[in-house]
C-alpha cells in the first residue's frame, strides 16, 4: 500500500468517526439482551416478617403463595430451618424435587432468570442458638456447585444459583437488634451482599423509626457486620446523589402490600389502609420501598452480581484452593447443630456409663481387698497357732517323762 492510499484510508475513516471501536457496546447490549441473566435472591428473617409479601410485591406477581396463621408454625417440630427455592426461570414449571415454581419474567424483550430463596422456620424456636448455620451452609454450597462446575472439562449449561444479594429482615421491636440479629448477620454478611430491611415500618411512628434506624445503624458500626454499600460514583453526579440517598436509608424500612386501596385524593395505589389513613407502598414519604427496588433490580443488579463473583465467591475459592488437591471433594464439617447435640448426648451417655462401672470397679477391688486381708489375717491366726502347737510338742518331746522317752525312741 502506497502512503497516499494509507493517508485516504485514514481521512476517510476519520470521516467516519473512527474505526468501529465505539460500537462495542452495542455488540454487548445485543448480546446481554439475547442472553439475558441470572439473579438469586435470598430472605431471611422470622417468621410473619413480611417477607413472602414483600417479594410478590417486589415481582408484581404471586411467585411465593403466602400462608395462612393457622399453618405457619406447623412445621416446627423438627427443630430445622428449611430452605425454599422458588425459581422464575424460562418455563412455567412445578420441581418437586426442590419445591421450586418456575415463571418468566420479562421486561422490554429482557429476560431475568430470578431465583428466590425462603428460609422458612428462622429465629421461630425458643433455642434459636446457631439457627442461621443452615443458611450459611446453603452460600457455601452454591459457591462449592459452581466451583466444582468450573473444574469441569466442558462447562456447557452451568446452573448458577450463587446468592447475589440477602434481605435481612428485622423485627420492628423499636430498641434495637437483638442478639440473634447480630450474630446471624455476621456469619451472613461475610460470606453474601447483606442488605438489612426492617419490616414492617407502618407500625412505628415516624420519630421512632428514625430512631430505630440510627440505633440499628450504630450496632452494625460496633459489631463490625458487614453489609452492601453502594459504589460512589463520583463522575456521575446524578448517581453520586442516588447512591449518597440509598446509603443513608440504610437500613431500609419497607411495607409490603399486594392489594390495592383507594386514597383520599381518590388514587388507587398499593398499600395498606388505617383509620388514620392509607399507607403507601411506593411513597418515599411512608417507606423506602422504591428505594430498595431500585437497589435491587433498576440501579445496582448488575454490581450486586459483580460483587458476588470477584469479592465472596473468589474469596470462597481461593480459600479452598489453598487448602484442598485440584478435584478433591470439599470436606464435610463436623459442626451440624443436630448432629451436634446427638454427639454430645452420646458423649454424655457414654461418660456417665464410664463413671458408672468406674464405681462398681472400685466397689469390687474394696470388697476384695477387704476380703483378701481377712484371709490374710486368719492365716496368720492359724500359722500362729501351728507354731504354738509345735512348740508345745518340742517341749513335751524334751522333758524327762516316760512319755518323752518314748517319743525320744
Amino acid at each position: 500500500m502506497s502512503a497516499s492510499d494509507a493517508n485516504s484510508s485514514t481521512k476517510s475513516q476519520a470521516s467516519t468517526g473512527g474505526i468501529g471501536i465505539a460500537n462495542l457496546p452495542n455488540q454487548l447490549h445485543k448480546i446481554v439482551t439475547k442472553k439475558g441473566t441470572n439473579f438469586s435472591l435470598m430472605v431471611v428473617g422470622e417468621s410473619g416478617t413480611g417477607k413472602t409479601t414483600f417479594i410478590n410485591t417486589l415481582l408484581t406477581t404471586e411467585l411465593i403463595e403466602p400462608l395462612d396463621d393457622a399453618n405457619r408454625r406447623k412445621k416446627q417440630l423438627d427443630k430445622t430451618v428449611d430452605i425454599n427455592i422458588h425459581k422464575a426461570g424460562k418455563y412455567p414449571e412445578l420441581d418437586l424435587c426442590s419445591r421450586a415454581v418456575s415463571v418468566q419474567l420479562e421486561e422490554k424483550m429482557f429476560n431475568v432468570k430470578l431465583n428466590v430463596v425462603d428460609t422458612p422456620g428462622f429465629g421461630d424456636y425458643v433455642d434459636n442458638n446457631d439457627c442461621w448455620l443452615p443458611v450459611v451452609d446453603f452460600i457455601e454450597n452454591q459457591y462449592e456447585q459452581y466451583l466444582r462446575q468450573e473444574q469441569q472439562p466442558v462447562r456447557k449449561g452451568v446452573v448458577d444459583m450463587r446468592v447475589h444479594a440477602c434481605l435481612y429482615f428485622i423485627r420492628p421491636n423499636g430498641h434495637t437488634l437483638k442478639p440473634l440479629d447480630v450474630r446471624a448477620m455476621k456469619a451472613i454478611g461475610a460470606r453474601v451482599n447483606l442488605i438489612p430491611v426492617i419490616a414492617k415500618a407502618d407500625t412505628l411512628s415516624p420519630a421512632a423509626l428514625r430512631q430505630f434506624k440510627k440505633r440499628v445503624m450504630d450496632v452494625i458500626d460496633a459489631q463490625s457486620i458487614r453489609i452492601y454499600q453502594p459504589p460512589v460514583d463520583t463522575e456521575d453526579e446524578h448517581s453520586l446523589q442516588r447512591n449518597k440517598d440509598i446509603i443513608s436509608a440504610m437500613p431500609f424500612a419497607i411495607i409490603g402490600s399486594d392489594k390495592e386501596v383507594r386514597t383520599e385524593d381518590g388514587r388507587l395505589v398499593k398499600g395498606r389502609l388505617y383509620p388514620w389513613g392509607v399507607a403507601e407502598v411506593e411513597n418515599d414519604q411512608h417507606c423506602d420501598f422504591k428505594k430498595l427496588r431500585s437497589l435491587l433490580i433498576r440501579t445496582h443488579m448488575l454490581d450486586l452480581i459483580s460483587t458476588t463473583e470477584e469479592i465472596h465467591y473468589d474469596k470462597y475459592r481461593i480459600t479452598q484452593m489453598k487448602t484442598r488437591k485440584f478435584g478433591e471433594p470439599k470436606l464435610k464439617k463436623a459442626d451440624n447443630k443436630k448432629f451436634r447435640e446427638e454427639e454430645d448426648s452420646l458423649r454424655s451417655r457414654f461418660t456417665e456409663k464410664v463413671k458408672l462401672e468406674e464405681n462398681r470397679f472400685r466397689q469390687w477391688e474394696q470388697r476384695l481387698i477387704a476380703e483378701r486381708d481377712r484371709l490374710n489375717k486368719d492365716l496368720e491366726q492359724e500359722h500362729n497357732l501351728v507354731k504354738q502347737l509345735e512348740s508345745e510338742i518340742e517341749a513335751i518331746a524334751n522333758s524327762g517323762s516316760p512319755n518323752g522317752k518314748f517319743f525320744r525312741k
